[in-house]
């Protein structure tokens, strides 16, 4: 909180109203597609929702990528006239892959039956434990069969898989365990983020970023999402040109690949499973 008492996620939330009120507000805008030929919601419909109040859901679990979830998080919680639930069966703190506890603000049991929006982060073998958690998995394929959107960033997308829903779909994921989302019936597609109708996925960990971006663009329009993205200052310029596999030096491929083999190998055990449960070919 700032000399005045005001705190970022309060501005932030100021600008998000006034802007939902204002000419501002684009509906058209925010039908922009990264990838697929999905059929966007129409301006009606965006419009119909633009005040609304926005339940989103982002499921948080042991072991999760952080930033998977504090990347679109503020994106998020920023929106004007928005709740959003971080999600686990009960509301004991959750370790991340990291090591800081993330607080869950609402179990699966208490969260709203219908929700805009459903969120899945990444990571590696908390992920690959939720691939076979048939709890979480139940909880997902019935919030997911009502929600608006339902997304995910890195590997994110394979637990949506593991619950069944993905098929049919294209969709993205961390570019190590991309080749695995076939195992559930998804086409992958190489974009930093991939929209397939009310699928929304993105790209490994700070793809989630530019993700939050579209979502919030989808959510209250494009100028909300601008002003958002301004007033995180994101205006990223990598020091390196090593950010995908197709650019970056081969032996910093070469090293990345072996570092995520055990990873890999894991992920790829834990799809074969999925694919079974749903009888995936």
């Amino acid at each position: 909180m700032d000399e005045n008492g005001v705190s970022r996620r309060s501005f932030a939330k100021g600008i998000g109203s006034a802007l939902a009120a204002s000419a501002f507000f684009e509906p058209g805008l925010a039908q922009e597609r990264r990838s697929a030929p999905a059929e966007a919601e129409s301006d009606t419909d965006v419009a119909a929702h633009a005040k609304s109040r926005l339940q989103i859901g982002m499921l948080v679990y042991p072991g999760l990528s952080a930033l998977d979830l504090v990347g679109p998080h503020p994106f998020f919680a920023e929106l004007s006239n928005s709740q959003v639930h971080l999600l686990w069966k009960d509301r004991d703190p959750v370790v991340s892959s990291l090591g800081y506890a993330i607080v869950p603000t609402t179990s699966i049991r208490d969260c709203p039956r219908d929700l805009d929006v459903v969120f899945v982060p990444g990571g590696t073998s908390g992920t690959f434990a939720m691939m076979d958690d048939d709890e979480i998995l139940s909880f997902l394929a019935d919030r997911c069969s009502r929600a608006r959107y339902v997304t995910s960033v890195c590997t994110g997308s394979l637990i949506l898989g593991a619950a069944g829903l993905m098929k049919g779909y294209q969709a993205t994921c961390h570019w190590r365990f991309r080749d695995l989302l076939p195992m559930f019936g998804a086409t992958p597609v190489e974009e930093r983020v991939v929209i397939d109708r009310n699928r929304i996925t993105g790209g490994g960990v700070t793809a989630g970023i530019d993700f939050g971006l579209v979502v919030a663009s989808r959510l209250r329009g494009r100028q909300a999402a601008e002003v958002l993205q301004l007033y995180n200052e994101y205006d990223p310029h990598p020091p390196f040109a090593a950010g995908t596999p197709a650019v970056a030096p081969l032996a910093t491929r070469d090293a990345a690949c072996k570092a995520l083999a055990s990873a890999y190998d894991q992920a790829r055990a834990a799809a074969a499973r999925a694919r079974e449960r749903w009888h995936l070919a």
